[in-house]
């Protein structure tokens, strides 16, 4: 058996009899995408002593990110794993506790926040950094988890540098499908988005720009069945017209394969008592990390639903724990 399974069983066990083992730190950070790790790097270097746990996917998206090339200081270049791991060494060159588990539970009633670890271990913190990011949402199909990192993407903006002068394919109708396709016209020879429907929900300024955008091609009415390829994406299968009389099935040429169709903020053990808008989003107030409960900071993915960047995450992080810092200072 896995040590995660292992883990995840003695942590449903332990949630039967109740959390037993308690701890009490300053800092508590939990997520190590950019966000975090930037959080804990300039937390331990103001001798905080931050604990921070890595959650389900230490290190973050960026683990499933082949090259990242617009996250400055890499000028040839870095895979996402890799960079995740620099990050990690530089958070726990400074002192950082960095462990492994993820937050099951969390009670932010009072300081100190109690946050149930794994469903066995409770830290009390006077403040807390959530770094939880954000999770893509995917289609469901095989050939997503088969073709990672060889074609299939749920970000244009970090990866359509890679498709300059190829085809790709967008997939979803609203806003956010609509602005990842120019974004890639503006890159890949012709882009092909692919709308479930006969009308986009992406607002009427937003169609007509796409619309004018000569190479795209809109495929109404279609669905994604699988995808093709060598080890890499090289097409698409696709339904046309699926569960009616005229239902066909389409190939496409890709290169590339886009998912636009929304994230989830991993925001949920929070959500009784921080803001989020209605998709999940943990609300900051002004230009700062600070939430509605003092003493608890939001930073990364899980408060940012426009940029969604490495680099923007990371300064977001750098936000978060100057804000814990300084209200460590004055309470």
């Amino acid at each position: 058996m896995a040590l995660f399974e292992k883990m995840n069983l003695g942590a449903n066990e332990n949630e039967k009899q109740g959390a037993s083992e308690v701890e009490k730190t300053k800092v508590l950070i939990i997520g190590s995408g950019p966000a975090g790790y930037t959080a804990a790097i300039y937390a331990a270097r103001a001798n905080l002593s931050p604990v921070l746990y890595e959650g389900m996917q230490p290190g973050g998206q960026l683990t499933t990110t082949t090259e990242v090339e617009n996250f400055p200081g890499y000028p040839e270049g870095i895979t996402g794993p890799a960079m995740m791991e620099d990050l990690k060494n530089q958070a726990a060159r400074f002192g950082t506790d960095i462990r492994f588990g993820y937050a099951s539970a969390a009670d932010l009633s009072e300081r100190p926040f109690k946050i149930t670890v794994d469903g066995n271990k409770v830290v009390e913190t006077e403040t807390l950094i959530i770094a939880t990011g954000a999770t893509a949402k995917y289609l469901g199909l095989v050939d997503e988890q088969k073709y990672a990192g060889g074609g299939v993407s749920a970000c244009a903006t970090c990866d359509g540098f890679f498709y300059r002068g190829k085809d790709v394919a967008v997939v979803g109708g609203g806003d956010t499908a609509c602005e990842e396709a120019m974004y890639l016209a503006g890159l890949a020879k012709k882009v092909y988005l692919i709308v479930r429907r006969d009308v986009l929900r992406a607002s009427k300024v937003m169609q007509d720009r796409l619309l004018a955008t000569e190479n795209i091609e809109v495929l109404w009415k279609h669905q994604t069945k699988g995808l093709t390829g060598d080890g890499v994406v090289e097409g698409a299968i696709l339904w046309k017209n699926k569960g009616e009389e005229n239902e066909e099935e389409v190939k496409i040429d890709i290169d590339g394969f886009f998912l636009a169709i929304g994230h989830s903020p991993n925001s949920d053990i929070f959500k009784e008592y921080i803001d989020t808008d209605e998709v999940g989003y943990i609300k900051t107030i002004g230009g700062s990390s600070k939430t509605n409960v003092p003493g608890v900071f939001a930073c990364g993915d899980v408060m940012d639903n426009q940029y969604r960047q490495a680099v923007t995450a990371a300064g977001s992080g750098c936000k978060a724990a100057i804000d814990a810092e300084r209200f460590l200072s004055e309470n």
